[in-house]
């Protein structure tokens, strides 16, 4: 194979990038060849770790003891990721629920929507809707000391509906 012949230009700025390329990957510092690690940090005594164990009033998969399902129930077709009902003074029970369905956002939140309302709660919308969310509501009792607030995301035609608040059953 016969190649071409460079002229003299061509071949000097072809040597010149080369020298700026290899001029720029060197360096005078010596090669730093052991491999560095970061230290993990050690928990002090009084930090808390992570377990495998939930609180003893949350429950995954299922509802936890106690969260009131008269109030506040669980969809129709919903799979339940992770609830919780914790004891609060006064009466008052702070409660979590976040399930998973294929039922439409305007269903689940109806679904949940009918028994507060039934229940003496009023909706408000909500004081700054979260454009990301395919619905949310708000509602309130007892002069706002009981509220819940619910968000529904709508994601690959699943929807994932959280709650929270506080309530007396």
């Amino acid at each position: 194979m016969h190649w071409p012949r460079r002229s003299g230009p061509v071949a000097a700025l072809g040597l010149a990038l080369l020298g700026v390329t290899l001029s720029a990957c060197a360096t005078s510092a010596p090669a730093n060849l052991v491999a560095t690690t970061d230290a993990a940090p050690t928990p002090t005594a009084s930090e808390q770790l992570l377990t495998d164990q939930p609180a003893p009033d949350t429950a995954t998969g299922k509802l936890a003891a106690g969260f009131p399902t008269q109030l506040i129930p669980v969809p129709e077709g919903s799979e339940i990721l992770v609830s919780s009902a914790t004891p609060q003074a006064g009466g008052t029970v702070q409660v979590s629920l976040n399930v998973r369905s294929t039922q439409d956002a305007a269903g689940l939140l109806a679904a949940i929507r009918a028994p507060l309302l039934a229940a003496g709660f009023t909706e408000s919308p909500p004081a700054q809707p979260d454009p990301s969310l395919a619905a949310q509501g708000s509602f309130v009792r007892s002069g706002g000391t009981e509220f819940v607030l619910v968000g529904i995301l709508d994601r690959d035609g699943q929807r994932t509906l959280t709650l929270g608040g506080t309530v007396k059953p």
